[in-house]
């Protein structure tokens, strides 16, 4: 019988130079490369995160372009936009769905598959209690649209929580308001 290949493990990985694992995700044990977002994506993520920093008082923090160990084996490694994790995790641990209350996309040409259908059902599956996905328009990059899941922890699916475009008053999971033009 031949022998299965296993891919990157999570030791491995751990032992990886974080400049090479901010390049990559790896689902399943297999490198995703994870090209360098563009100007306009990173622009709209610093300036989420921001608007995400107001409204999580002391025990969240909001960080962006982080490690999200989803399954040890087979290896099952994300890096959200945005994450908004629990503040009293040690800064050498590793980032856990345990530790997270929301994750955010913001989706690109070249991810719409892997953030509107991959990525919301792995975040689900591993319990994150939010999802929220950033789109911009096909033919207009500078009109937003806002993308809430809440998690149903029975069917461990997210079902819509809003749709917001424009101007988003958010009180759940956090308390938050912000002009989506803002981002841009």
């Amino acid at each position: 019988m031949p022998r299965r290949r296993i891919g990157l493990t999570a030791s491995t990985y751990d032992r990886l130079p974080e400049d090479t694992c901010g390049a990559m995700e790896v689902v399943d044990g297999a490198i995703v490369p994870n090209p360098p977002p563009s100007r306009s994506h990173q622009r709209f993520t610093r300036r989420l995160a921001n608007a995400l920093d107001v409204g999580v008082g002391d025990r969240w923090v909001v960080a962006t372009s982080v490690d999200l160990r989803l399954r040890d084996v087979p290896l099952l490694n994300r890096r959200p936009d945005v994450v908004v994790y629990d503040g009293a995790l040690p800064h050498d641990d590793i980032l856990r769905p345990r530790h997270c209350l929301l994750v955010v996309e913001i989706m690109s040409p070249g991810s719409v598959t892997t953030d509107q259908t991959d990525k919301p059902a792995e975040y689900a599956s591993a319990g994150i209690p939010h999802f929220w996905r950033l789109e911009s328009a096909p033919d207009d990059e500078e009109r937003l649209t806002l993308f809430r899941y809440r998690l149903d922890p029975t069917t461990r699916t997210y079902a819509s929580a809003g749709v917001d475009a424009g101007k988003a008053v958010i009180s759940d999971p956090v308390d938050v308001t912000f002009d989506l033009a803002d981002l841009i």
